[in-house]
């Protein structure tokens, strides 16, 4: 009889950043290939599904749009407001449900020195230090999950990340 090998935790990567009197969560990614790919993964319907959840509604700047968070327990609805665009490069918006709201953006940038490869740099603003060990593991769940489908890749497990990670972002909120 074969015992399983278990999957290891993935490192955790990103990092809590001062921003005025506050501090915004910072992770990155390089994603597989241009930035208009990157960013149809990051603003279709039917690709935000395949690693984060489907929307429906107006993509538009001033705009709020329906997004069914397909990877949450009962699949909850939110709505999200878009506040800015700048089509292939960024996204900024703000989140808002029952948990609360959060204002999130996400940037791309052809990776230096290569067309097939897209660098994306994804922002959690006002993040309170004392939650930081409860969102920051979720964040790098879902970026990961945008990886694996853009890349044919299984999706990761959430058990993998969430409590494993808790710790190396609760200490960035304890330093604040």
């Amino acid at each position: 009889m074969t015992t399983p090998t278990p999957t290891p935790t993935p490192a955790p990567t990103g990092r809590l950043v001062p921003n005025g009197d506050a501090h915004d969560l910072v992770l990155t990614r390089t994603l597989p290939g241009a930035p208009a790919d990157a960013w149809a993964a990051v603003t279709e319907p039917e690709r935000t599904a395949r690693w984060f959840g489907r929307w429906e509604g107006v993509g538009a700047v001033g705009e709020t749009v329906r997004l069914q968070l397909g990877f949450e327990e009962g699949s909850p609805w939110t709505d999200v407001t878009i506040t800015e665009c700048d089509e292939p490069r960024r996204l900024r918006v703000l989140t808002a449900d029952e948990m609360g709201s959060w204002d999130l953006s996400v940037d791309l940038t052809a990776a230096e020195g290569r067309e097939d490869r897209t660098e994306l740099r994804f922002v959690m603003c006002r993040v309170a230090p004392d939650a930081v060990g409860e969102v920051g593991p979720g964040w790098e769940y879902y970026l990961d999950q945008l990886v694996a489908s853009m890349t044919g890749a299984a999706l990761p497990d959430f058990d993998d990340y969430f409590p494993a990670q808790r710790d190396y972002y609760a200490a960035q909120g304890d330093r604040v």
